[in-house]
């Protein structure tokens, strides 16, 4: 199988038990920007843009802003920036998690 994939995201505050809203996440291809978008009340990011809906094969990374989510609420954390680069090879549906605490973190490929 080859062509164009999509991709979609889902931010959970493990150390609240709730989804992480208003995260901004940024959707790179190699080292440029192509997509950004910010978590909604479900933690979940469905779209980031045209270009989201038609990702060639290659390299791409997601980079969350949670410095700014855990300083809306006045947490401490030891992460600014979380970056997960990940690498499409076929086309399909392509999610990517994040488990997120203020001193951790953890990401898989979802379905």
């Amino acid at each position: 199988m080859s062509g164009t994939g999509t991709l979609s995201t889902h931010v959970l505050d493990t150390g609240r038990g709730t989804p992480a809203t208003g995260i901004p996440v940024r959707l790179l291809r190699g080292s440029e920007a192509i997509g950004a978008a910010e978590t909604d009340r479900d933690g979940r990011v469905r779209d980031f843009g045209r270009v989201a809906d038609q990702l060639a094969p290659g390299s791409y990374a997601l980079v969350f802003d949670v410095g700014a989510y855990f300083a809306r609420d006045q947490r401490a954390t030891f992460y600014r920036e979380i970056t997960v680069a990940f690498e499409i090879v076929d086309g399909g549906h392509f999610h990517v998690p994040l488990l997120l605490s203020p001193f951790g973190y953890s990401t898989y490929r979802g379905s």
